[in-house]
Parts: structure tokens; sequence; C-alpha cells
């Protein structure tokens, strides 16, 4: 494995890495004063049996996270306000957070919806004005944006520690790791507190006698990779101690969205409906991006039983041939309950390496017909044409942010980011 990095022992401050902390619950915070200083939980949903997309600062101080039921965060915090979150806003102060930002220092790359990180060069690197920065872009954000938007900024030789050290010092933090700190810095910090250690691989990590970040620094490199089970370990002793590596990644590989079902639409005719819905609004998303799927996954999540269906494709965006391949086996449905839906494009690939099938003729006018119906629908509003078969569920699966997403896919009828991340 070919690692360029650099190996002078100074090891300089590189990448000033931006986390906004509690930004969903943050943001209805900003819009609506009332809700300051007070317990907001944020959710698709507001209903006992869903769950909540994100938390405020003072709804944590009961134990309450994302991902906590509805009806366990009431228990737990009887004055919990909750609030149903809207995806328009969080993209509108996500780029008005870049346009304030951007006045301090040029963004270097967009992680997330509430992540960023920014490179450092020349005297930037000093400790005093990398702190300097860091400062500004605090204030920048309280008076441009709004004061109840608090960051924690993390300043390291590389974007892997910068992003550490955001996380260790909520909310509102600033904490620099400098080269000749490393790697005893990251002493004391349990495995999964480092960004690519998942419980499954601190298991295995356990199984080669690696249980604290101590236990992790102190192997060499051919120890790590035996213990990671790949070359992934000699990148990984590189990162520890402050040395950038780079690493390409494959982008765009899948593709899905899901829905938790509204009480009215919690039967097999609403799920029909609505899962056709995500299948149009996914292969929308396809035809946007270029790409193309060989495989669609549809899920019924039950609470008595569930269902999952696999269907090969030969290489697609058409919103027609998907939904009739999943007509065809919705007969086998078995679930029981429904209660969330989700559809999912796994193993997709770009459109220079797609051959259609000499079978398939159909393929290239019909997707000249969904090109058509997209470019109507961003003009005119979402669904201005659609397909019959979700009459009565297309209102639903508004488009929400998650974390990781940077930016959001326009189905019509909403303005587009102004800045592509």
């Amino acid at each position: 494995m070919s690692l360029p990095f650099e190996l002078r022992d100074e090891r300089p401050l590189r990448i000033l890495y931006l986390d906004l902390n509690s930004f969903f619950a943050s943001v209805q915070q900003a819009e609506d004063p009332s809700l300051r200083n007070r317990p907001v939980g944020v959710c698709a949903v507001q209903a006992d049996s869903s769950f909540l997309i994100a938390a405020s600062y003072e709804a944590k101080a009961y134990g309450i996270k994302t991902g906590t039921q509805i009806g366990e965060a009431k228990r737990l915090c009887p004055d919990l306000v909750l609030v149903s979150g809207g995806h328009g806003i969080y993209t509108q102060y996500h780029d008005r957070i870049l346009e304030a930002l951007d006045h301090v220092l040029p963004v270097d790359s967009v992680n997330s919806v509430d992540e960023m990180q920014f490179r450092l060069i020349g005297t930037e690197r000093e400790p005093i004005e990398a702190e300097r920065l860091a400062m500004a872009m605090k204030h920048r954000i309280w008076e441009d944006v709004s004061p109840a938007l608090n960051c924690s900024i993390g300043i390291a030789p590389n974007a892997f520690l910068a992003k550490l050290a955001t996380d260790l010092q909520k909310p509102n933090g600033l904490v620099m790791i400098h080269g000749h700190e490393l790697p005893d810095r990251l002493r004391g910090l349990r495995l999964t507190e480092f960004c690519g250690i998942n419980k499954r691989m601190a298991a295995r990590l356990n199984s080669h006698g690696i249980f604290t970040s101590d236990d992790l620094i102190a192997k060499d490199m051919k120890e790590l990779m035996r213990a990671f089970g790949s070359v992934m370990g000699e990148r990984w002793y590189y990162l520890l101690r402050g040395h950038e590596v780079e690493h390409k990644t494959k982008q765009n590989q899948s593709l899905g969205h899901s829905h938790v079902l509204p009480p009215d639409l919690r039967t097999d005719a609403g799920c029909k409906e609505v899962l056709i819905r995500l299948i149009q609004k996914a292969s929308a998303r396809l035809r946007s991006t270029g790409l193309y799927a060989r495989a669609m996954n549809v899920q019924v999540s039950g609470m008595r039983k569930s269902w999952t269906l696999h269907v090969r494709l030969s290489p697609t965006q058409d919103s027609v041939k998907m939904t009739q391949e999943f007509l065809k086996s919705w007969a086998e449905k078995d679930f029981v309950a429904p209660i969330k839906v989700g559809v999912t494009f796994p193993d997709l690939i770009e459109k220079e390496t797609v051959t259609f099938s000499l079978f398939e003729q159909e393929e290239v006018p019909r997707l000249k017909l969904n090109e058509a119906v997209d470019s109507v629908n961003r003009r005119f509003g979402k669904n201005s044409i659609f397909l019959a078969g979700m009459t009565h569920a297309k209102d639903t699966a508004e488009e929400r942010i998650a974390f990781q997403k940077t930016h959001l896919f326009d189905e019509g009828g909403e303005k587009k980011s102004r800045r592509e991340p």
C-alpha cells in the first residue's frame, strides 16, 4: 500500500474541523426563541412509537438522544417539547452558515449537513492564529445566523484527528491537538470514540488484545494490520500519529429512502402506495446523479412481522420498470402490522459502464419519458406528474436531511441550495 503522507517531525496544524452542536434542534430554537433553554426533541412523526431525529442539549441532560423512542423520551422528560422537522429550514440555515464562514476561511469540504472542514495554510497554522480563526467562526455564526447555534471546533494535523477533537469538548468546544503531543494525547479514550470504529470493529480489535486507545497506539504497524485485517491498519498507524494519508472512497454506491407510515396508511394498500412513491422518488434521484441500479431492496417493518424483497435488475433508472418489478412480487408479502417501509438501490454503477440489453430496447425511449417527467415536476412542482398507483400517498415521504447528507435532492416546488458542497 502506497501512502502519500508527510513524515516531517513537526506535523503542523493543517485542518480546522467544525461540528454544529445538536444542529436540527438548535435550528428549531433559532427559529422560535420561546424554545431556547428548553428541552426540545425533533421528530418526523409525533407518535409515541416513533423516534427522535435530534435532541437539544437541554433534552440530552435527561438522557435523551437521537434515536430515543418518543414515548420513552416523554417519560424521561415530561416537559419535552416536540417539534416536527422541516427539511427546508435546515438547508436554509446550512447555506447561511456556509456563507457566514466563507468570510473567515474558504471551506475545504462539506462532510454532512452539520460538519465541514477547512484547510489551514501559511501563518494560519500557527496555534494563536488558528485559535483566532476558530473564534471568528463561532462569532460569525452567532452574529450572522443566530446566537442559538453553537459549534465545536477541532484543530489538528489531519482531518481524522480534527474531527475527533470536536467530540472531546461539547457543546461549544475548541480543542487543538498538536503534532508533538501525538500519539500520547490520544490516551484514555474508548475505541468507539474514534470515527471508523463501531461495535463490530471494536469486538474484532478486542480479539487482538486492543481494548482502549492506549492499546491501539501501543501496537506497531504490522500488529495493527493484523488486528484490522487489512492494510487499513497501516493507515490507522499513521493517522494516529498526525500524518495526512490519502484515502479514496467510492461515492454513491447505494441510494435509498425510508418512511414511517402515518396511522391512516398502515394497511396493505397504504404500504403499497407509499412504496411506489419511494420508488419514484429514489429513481428520480438516480437520474439526477447519472447512476444506474442493478438491484432493488424493498423492506416493510411490521410490529409483529416484517417482510423483505430483493429484486435483480438489468441496469436501469426507469421508475415504471422498477414499479413493475415490485408489483410482480407484491402478492408474496407476509408482513403484519406495518409501521415503516423502505426502498434501497445497492450496487450502483456509472452511466459510462452501462450496456443496454438487446432484449430491453424500451429502456432508452423510456428514459427520455422519465427525464421529461422529472423536468415537469421540477418546473411546476413535485407530483405535477406521478404514477397512478401512488394517488393517496403522493404527498408522503417528504425529503429530510440525514446527518451524512450535505444537500437535498430537489423533486420540485422548492428553491435549490445556492451552494453545492
